[in-house]
């Protein structure tokens, strides 16, 4: 039996529509295009830094320093320089003593600058006294209450009480310069002062010596928990020191003495008939 023939199948129309083609691959990009399209895209964030800037680091430095400064001032006001040692300077920061010197040296160090630290405020004190003017004997008033004060703080007391003699005569010699600074203040407004009227005649060098070594002596005896606040310190020890050298308003009457000239005679008085009657003699002479 013959087979019969199938017929051919027909194709649909929706077979008979083309197939969606794949998309293109996607070409590589070239160098150059790559990097136009990296400067293209925004740049990310920087990463913040565990470390704080450079300037931060050197204020907190040397706010480190100074606080070593000021422990060390403070013993040696306490102690003595000699009975004062690294290990009792950093045990009062609660530090090692090896981190003692990342500020400073040696203790000789240490010293040399607490007692220029002590100096300088001096003098910007004083200068700053100086700048604003007014009458001499009102500069040397604030000049005094500065120097007065701040022989009471910790800097200006390891000046007076523990000095630069501990250290090498190389090490003194900027200190020299701000002691005279210092005195050359003083000595220029007692001048100027006595040019004025306002100070009796005096000689200015000695007056200085006078003033800076009696305020001065406050730093050795002043306790911060003490009696006195330091205000009433520098208050009271500037008017006692003012009482010698203001000029008085009325002036006292010269003796005869003095002058050198006789005494004048008694007058002699009359008695009740008329008559003179010479002046009784003191001491039954």
């Amino acid at each position: 039996m013959p087979h019969a023939k199938v017929a051919p199948r027909r194709r649909s129309a929706t077979a008979t529509a083309a197939a969606p083609s794949s998309p293109p691959a996607a070409k590589r990009a070239t160098p150059v295009k790559a990097a136009k399209q990296a400067k293209a895209t925004p740049a990310q964030a920087a990463a913040a830094s565990p470390w704080p800037p450079v300037s931060h680091r050197e204020r907190q430095r040397e706010a480190k320093r100074n606080a070593v400064l000021q422990a060390a001032a403070q013993l040696f006001n306490e102690r003595g320089f000699h009975a004062t040692s690294l290990d009792d300077i950093a045990a009062r920061l609660n530090v090692t003593k090896p981190t003692l010197y990342y500020y400073v040296k040696n203790k000789d160090e240490i010293l040399l600058q607490c007692v220029s630290k002590g100096l300088t405020m001096m003098l910007e004190g004083i200068d700053a006294s100086r700048a604003a003017g007014g009458k001499a004997i009102d500069q040397l008033m604030t000049c005094m209450q500065v120097y007065a004060r701040i022989v009471t703080m910790d800097f200006g007391m390891c000046l007076i009480r523990v000095g630069d003699e501990q250290l090498p005569p190389e090490s003194r010699k900027e200190l020299r310069r701000l002691k005279s600074a210092i005195d050359q203040e003083f000595r220029r407004l007692v001048a100027e002062g006595v040019a004025e009227g306002s100070l009796q005649p005096c000689d200015p060098k000695m007056t200085a010596f006078v003033i800076a070594g009696a305020l001065s002596w406050i730093g050795r005896w002043y306790q911060p928990d003490g009696e006195y606040t330091p205000e009433q310190v520098a208050r009271q020890c500037i008017a006692t020191l003012c009482d010698g050298v203001l000029r008085r308003p009325a002036q006292a009457p010269v003796s005869a003495a003095d002058t050198g000239a006789a005494p004048a005679s008694a007058p002699r008085r009359k008695t009740a008939v008329g008559k003179v009657k010479a002046p009784a003699r003191l001491g039954g002479a």
